[in-house]
């Protein structure tokens, strides 16, 4: 077999957005192996295993632009004169035109722009250029082409985003701060094991009324399996459009009043049956807690809703659409065959076959579709909790990079997923071996060619109840981490996507909804992303212990305005922890450090003390205190407001005293009991929701952070 010639693939690479090489963490060049090249052109849908397919599919790679009549979708920002294409056979005549969402038809002008024609298939192929106009709305609209010598009319999607989102603009007169939570780890008197909506809507009132806070930021609450055992993280969700039930405040659904006597009875004590478990510091208990609920939920749904209630439920279905039915399908046909589509019977890739198990399910799937509406009820009860509680952003969503790459979005949108790869991470200082989030990523082309519906109707889902959402890795807007399967973390490659069409599409539902958006850009990135994300209204996002310069970490007045800043994040122990440096003793003890033990506690020593010394230096910590001690944590706080950030992130953990890490990245379930951390103190007690308000430890870390400074 004759080898490829790598300049050439390199080349092909380029032209599909793939990169031949990197800057690590490190800040050295890395070269991506040719193998790998090989095995992520791929999973684009390009082989590329001999020369000769090299050099066709570069061939195809200059044609394909000339290929279409009119864009698979266009994406403009708007008042920005965009130009798109138009391809017809030389000499034909040709007319464009735009239906927008309201219906009004308006005009595409025709630029002076000569491209020479071109032969295609066969086919001497003439290209128009013709221009969005700038008077254009933001929204969804139609483009519309017309050759009337060959009788043929084509429409694609136009999408027009806001120049810049101004959500955040109007926060700007002062400061504002408020909670992070993991929600199922904090927990009520009321709660069934975990933490749910419920406690939620509390948590907002607490927070708001009692502390001050304008808005309670939280784990992704994203569907897992439809039944137990449930994956942990939140994180590696089976969905990113629809809600973990998991979540739901049985209790409080109004058809729980239709149950007979006994019934009601019985369920109005499930709670302190569940007491034991509330209050111990131990390993959350998920699986029982969902099996508990899903009992109650299919009774309640059995119970039956009043005319009023039934209209409000159709009216959900009708608003979700076709999403929400496949979805509750997936989830209906995952009760009987598992979770794992992989594993599901071969003839349910027949059309026929996959009907009729469909069929004999339909109650199922309403019953999936019911648990959606509940879902949805009861964060809208939790928004307006938060918004009458004063805070003026309310609560802010948490968006995963991915799903499980054979759950229901692997299922339902397979077409817009590539497959063969996974997303992840390279290499850096806290994950020195990489990472592999076994996530399949949105196909470039694909996800266009679909118009970026389904990446819209996630957004407007998770947006729809929320003052804001937080991005997990915002980087992946512009370039992903794919590995392919069989590759370490490390042997992966990047992959870049159009980022003016994501960012723009999620400024644009973000504008819409009045949300805040918050990316998360740590990590390895390039600086067009932290300048993209300010030019569009994004906060970017600060973490004390990562804002270092080249010789030094960056003084706090010095991070960025549109920001949220936190002294820490679910990644790293909470603060107490860090201060300890717990987490190079876990990662030792995991076998996840490349260097020795001792050095990299020296390292970190050394990074955290040129931290603390910041502190000392503007007077907010005696230079002998105590290094794990509360005051300690309360002087970061204090620093961290010494920033021009906009917003400043709480995180609830070190208002409690916890020092247990949440997540340990690199790490599976059986290393390290991961997303399975209730919230506890200082000595090892249980915080309960109740036991917030006026909790010393909470309210001596909010005055240390919103009092006015000395100097």
């Amino acid at each position: 077999m004759n080898t490829v010639d790598r300049a050439r693939l390199v080349e092909l690479a380029g032209r599909l957005g793939v990169a031949d090489s990197y800057v690590g963490w490190d800040k050295l060049d890395h070269e991506v192996a040719t193998d790998t090249l090989i095995k992520v052109l791929a999973a684009l849908g390009v082989d590329t295993e001999c020369p000769d397919w090299v050099d066709a599919a570069l061939d195809d790679a200059d044609a394909d632009g000339w290929r279409a009549f009119l864009p698979a979708v266009t994406v403009a920002i708007e008042g920005s004169g965009h130009w798109f294409y138009v391809h017809v056979p030389h000499g034909d005549p040709v007319s464009v035109w735009i239906t927008t969402e309201d219906g009004e038809s308006v005009p595409a002008a025709q630029a002076e722009h000569w491209v020479d024609p071109r032969e295609v298939d066969g086919v001497l192929t003439g290209r128009a250029t013709f221009i969005v106009p700038a008077g254009l709305g933001v929204g969804y609209h139609t483009l519309h082409a017309q050759n009337p010598a060959r009788d043929e009319t084509v429409e694609a999607p136009l999408i027009v985003t806001p120049a810049r989102l101004t959500t955040a603009d109007a926060l700007g007169d002062r400061q504002r701060w408020g909670l992070a939570i993991q929600l199922y780890s904090t927990r009520s008197e009321q709660s069934w094991g975990v933490g749910d909506l419920g406690d939620l809507a509390r948590i907002c009132e607490i927070a708001g009324t009692g502390y001050g806070a304008d808005f309670v930021q939280i784990n992704p609450l994203h569907a897992a399996e439809p039944a137990p055992p449930v994956e942990d993280s939140p994180y590696l969700p089976t969905t990113r459009r629809f809600v973990n039930p998991l979540y739901i405040r049985v209790a409080d659904i109004a058809e729980a009043d239709r149950l007979p006597k006994k019934a009601r009875k019985k369920l109005s004590k499930v709670a302190a049956e569940f007491a034991p478990i509330n209050t111990s510091p131990r390993k959350l208990k998920r699986n029982k807690s969902f099996r508990c609920k899903l009992l109650w939920l299919n009774k309640i749904y059995d119970a039956g809703r009043s005319a009023e209630r039934e209209a409000d439920f159709t009216a959900f279905r009708e608003r979700e659409g076709e999403g929400l039915i496949r979805f509750a399908t997936w989830c209906a046909l995952a009760e009987h065959y598992g979770p794992r589509t992989d594993d599901w019977p071969d003839r349910l890739g027949k059309p026929k076959k996959l009907a009729r198990a469909i069929a004999k399910r339909a109650d199922r799937i309403d019953f999936h579709c019911w648990l959606q509406w509940i879902c949805d009820q009861q964060l809208a009860a939790a928004g307006t909790a938060a918004t009458d509680s004063g805070m003026a952003i309310g609560v802010i969503a948490d968006l995963a990079v991915g799903v499980n790459r054979t759950g229901a979005d692997a299922w339902v949108l397979k077409d817009a997923l590539a497959q063969g790869v996974s997303v992840g991470a390279p290499p850096d200082g806290f994950n020195q071996q990489g990472q592999d989030w076994s996530q399949p990523p949105w196909h470039p082309q694909r996800l266009a060619e679909a118009g970026y519906t389904p990446y819209r109707d996630m957004l407007r889902t998770i947006l729809r109840h929320a003052g804001g959402v937080r991005v997990d890795h915002i980087l992946g807007l512009f370039r992903l981490w794919w590995i392919p399967d069989g590759n370490p973390p490390s042997g992966g490659a990047y992959v870049r996507y159009d980022h003016n069409a994501l960012i723009g599409i999620l400024a644009l539902e973000a504008q819409r909804a009045g949300a805040v958006v918050i990316g998360e850009d740590l990590g390895v990135f390039e600086p067009i992303v932290q300048d993209t994300l300010r030019d569009r209204g994004i906060l970017g996002t600060s973490i004390l212990w990562f804002e270092h310069g080249p010789y030094a970490p960056i003084a706090p007045e010095d991070y960025r305005r549109l920001c949220l800043t936190a002294v820490t994040t679910h990644d790293l122990p909470p603060t107490l922890g860090y201060l300890a440096g717990d987490h190079i003793a876990l990662r030792s003890a995991l076998g996840l450090l490349e260097t020795g033990k001792e050095a990299e506690r020296a390292r970190d020593a050394r990074d955290r003390d040129a931290v603390l010394k910041l502190a000392v230096d503007r007077g907010l910590l005696l230079d002998d205190a105590e290094l794990v001690d509360r005051t300690t944590v309360e002087a970061l706080y204090r620093l961290i407001a010494r920033s021009p950030s906009i917003l400043l992130s709480v995180a609830l953990v070190d208002a409690v005293g916890e020092r247990r890490i949440q997540n340990q990245p690199g790490t599976t379930g059986d290393q390290y009991p991961n997303w399975r951390i209730p919230l506890a103190d200082d000595t090892g007690d249980v915080v309960l929701v109740e036991d917030l308000v006026g909790h010393p430890r909470f309210t001596s870390l909010i005055e240390a952070l919103t009092a006015r400074p000395s100097s």
